[in-house]
């Protein structure tokens, strides 16, 4: 395989990667391919070589429903914050796939991981949570290279989440991740065909040398 193809097939990755909801087979995920996506996210990265991520792969129907129902719990808090016409956008928008998933990856960030001296944390504290998100992206392209859909779910309350896995005190869940065999990728994101959001053009966010005032809209 030469250079090229290489190059081209990571930017077709990249771009074809969606945050995945209603596509989901629920087909088990081959134990060497999950192996290989959560080393790959555990490739990433990090702040000081700090490593400070951990996995909680969840399988347990009963532990995912729990958390479906807390999910749902939050939607209806964040649709009574909209106005009408917002909420009945809203309501077209599919926000999760917990049950339709394979499986559910709950990514946490441990701030002691390395310390108390962690390299390069020292002026900006949250740079260890930059590297948690960093592996998460590396999970999420090597998922699509391996033709499996991602959908992070972000409507929880931390504590919830942190309990319901039995993360310790310290470790902060960044995401739970729905993960799985998909029947396919759609081409244009659910929120942008459900008109939540159109994608900006790369112009409405560059600059040079110093920021420029732009209107986004």
């Amino acid at each position: 395989m030469t250079r090229e193809t290489v190059d081209s097939l990571l930017y077709e990755t990249i771009h074809r990667r969606r945050d995945t909801r209603g596509e989901f087979t629920g087909e088990p995920i081959p134990r060497e391919v999950l192996h290989r996506v959560l080393s790959a996210a555990h490739a990433a990265p990090s702040v000081g070589l700090s490593q400070p991520w951990d996995f909680v792969v969840v399988s347990d129907m009963d532990v995912r429903k729990t958390f479906r129902e807390h999910v749902r719990t939050e939607r209806r808090v964040f649709a009574s914050q909209l106005d009408a016409e917002r909420e009945r956008v809203f309501a077209r928008v599919k926000i999760e796939g917990i049950m339709e998933s394979s499986l559910g990856i709950v990514v946490g960030y441990d701030p002691a991981r390395g310390a108390p001296a962690v390299l390069g944390r020292h002026a900006i504290a949250d740079a260890g949570l930059y590297s948690v998100c960093l592996a998460i992206q590396n999970l999420w392209l090597a998922a699509t290279a391996e033709g499996l859909g991602v959908g992070w779910v972000s409507f929880y309350r931390e504590e919830f989440l942190r309990e319901l896995v039995g993360l310790p005190e310290r470790v902060r869940p960044v995401a739970w991740l729905c993960v799985g065999p998909v029947r396919d990728l759609p081409t244009v994101p659910d929120l942008e065909r459900h008109g939540w959001r159109d994608r900006l053009p790369l112009s409405a966010v560059l600059h040079h040398e110093q920021y420029a005032n732009v209107d986004p809209a």
